[in-house]
């Protein structure tokens, strides 16, 4: 069986996000937000697409911003805040700093990887003591939602629907997230958008 190639592109690097992307960055940036604040802090988004929809609005709050994916804006590259690492997840992340980063941000990325407990072990290396990481990824009922939405409806774009490796409930994810190094007791897994996403909260002391 062959394997699939590597992602050419960055996520919104050759099309406009439609109403139920941007819904759901909403949604997302909801839910990161109840973490607590990001101003004055260091903080990564990894694989968080071409024009980083949610760091764009911490670029004058935030101490400094670590981005990652495949490509990223020019504008982003060049602003005095933002590391920009441009590079294939989860290897990319090799070039961030050990223990770097206040708050890591973890955005509907992890279901795009062949290898999650790689990305997950490189978070936890690159999270700060007394930092967090945020992770947000489709669960098995968003799998319904996400492909009715792409194939049937034309909201969402099928490619990304295709590139989609696996899924993930809170009784999947939360074991990842301890062989990745995270500590039980600094872990909060729970569903939620509508029980269709997973989100998890892991602080390290």
């Amino acid at each position: 069986m062959t394997a699939a190639p590597p992602r050419s592109g960055a996520y919104g690097q050759d099309r406009e996000p439609t109403f139920v992307d941007r819904f759901g960055v909403w949604l997302s940036g909801r839910a990161v937000r109840r973490h607590g604040a990001l101003s004055g802090r260091r903080v990564g988004d990894f694989g968080c697409g071409y024009e980083a929809s949610f760091a764009r609005g911490l670029l004058g709050s935030a101490s400094e911003l670590t981005l990652v994916d495949v490509a990223l804006a020019d504008d982003l590259k060049a602003h005095r805040r933002v590391t920009a690492i441009e590079g294939q997840l989860p290897a990319a992340l090799a070039a961030v700093p050990d223990g770097s980063l206040d708050a890591v941000l973890f955005v509907s990325v992890l279901e795009h990887l062949s290898e999650p407990l790689e990305a997950l072990r490189e978070l936890r290396r690159v999270t700060a003591s007394g930092g967090v990481c945020l992770i947000n990824v489709p669960s098995w009922r968003g799998k319904r939602w996400l492909e009715f939405s792409a194939f049937r409806l034309g909201l969402s774009p099928q490619d990304e629907m295709d590139d989609h490796k696996r899924y993930y409930d809170p009784r999947e994810l939360w074991p990842l997230l301890v062989a990745a190094g995270f500590i039980p007791h600094g872990i909060r897994c729970h569903r939620h958008k509508f029980g269709l996403n997973t989100f998890a909260a892991c602080r390290v002391d």
